[in-house]
């Protein structure tokens, strides 16, 4: 059974990719888990000052998922290229820098910090973040500012482009087309949805930030529906997340149209999700006599 997929320029050995927030450099993860059962890794979205993130409290578990407002927390661009890529690099998994910027002359100084890295297989622009109350989640909102911070980003860096997508909006796929149009190679998707819980006994927010981004089985279903209509939108790769914790749920966003899946909140519960979820899918292909994972991808809609 070939597992292995290509994700705009981007081969992965496997259809299974960390996603970016939960994974940070790995240096937690490793403690846990073993790094080389990705296809590829996203390290945690990156600014280019450090950012001391969002007040505490900055998690909070709802039923079949979680409530985040960590507000991009990270020691800054300069540190992540000359600390945590060179030890991450030792595990021979392609890396995924995720960027983020409060301006498109951010997103284009970034990638060419970025760029200079011998690290970096990939970007993902994170053009969705939904807890930061500067810039975020605006380029993701809107096709014109999405197309404009993609642009910026493709001007200086020549290898695989991820734009990452939000759920927040009205049609996702005008959004997905701006991207692939200002020179995006792959798209990923969804980002969390904005959400709150509060406390009846103190009558207030339970997050500090007030609101912070869903994630986990409870927005699966919503995710599903969006890798379906982005996938049919644009004909670049699409890798799907959200809720993702078995092979089963992974199947069906490769069926939905997925080129690659990314487990996030997941790796918080069952640090061994993305060896299960590779074996589950090569038990369920070799099953079916099914040889490429490409003869899945999209079957759904077949």
């Amino acid at each position: 059974m070939n597992l292995t997929t290509d994700l705009g320029g981007l081969r992965l050995r496997n259809p299974v990719i960390a996603a970016s927030g939960t994974f940070g450099y790995g240096e937690d993860y490793i403690k846990a888990g073993d790094i080389s059962w990705f296809g590829a890794v996203s390290i945690k979205g990156t600014t280019i000052a450090p950012r001391a993130g969002n007040p505490p409290p900055r998690t909070c578990e709802t039923p079949s998922g979680l409530l985040n407002s960590i507000g991009l927390e990270n020691p800054g661009a300069k540190v992540v290229i000359e600390e945590k890529l060179p030890w991450l690099a030792q595990f021979d998994v392609p890396i995924i820098a995720n960027i983020s910027a409060e301006s498109c002359e951010e997103f284009s100084e970034l990638a060419a910090m970025f760029a200079r890295s011998p690290h970096v297989s990939a970007l993902e622009v994170n053009v969705s973040c939904p807890n930061v109350k500067a810039g975020g989640i605006a380029f993701g909102t809107n096709p014109d500012m999405c197309y404009e911070s993609t642009k910026a980003v493709r001007q200086v860096w020549q290898g695989p482009l991820i734009v990452k997508l939000t759920p927040n909006v009205a049609d996702i796929t005008s959004i997905a087309k701006a991207a692939v149009e200002a020179g995006a190679d792959a798209l990923s998707l969804i980002n969390t949805l904005v959400g709150m819980a509060i406390d009846v006994n103190t009558m207030r927010p339970v997050l500090g930030n007030i609101t912070g981004g869903l994630s986990g089985p409870a927005i699966k279903p919503v995710a599903l529906r969006c890798v379906w209509e982005v996938s049919r939108a644009v004909q670049v790769p699409v890798i799907g997340m959200g809720g993702i914790s078995s092979a089963q749920d992974a199947l069906e966003f490769l069926m939905a149209g997925a080129t690659a899946v990314a487990v996030g909140t997941g790796l918080l519960v069952d640090p061994e999700i993305p060896r299960r979820v590779t074996q589950g899918i090569r038990e369920y292909c070799e099953a079916r006599g099914i040889e490429t994972l490409q003869e899945i991808v999209g079957a759904a809609r077949r």
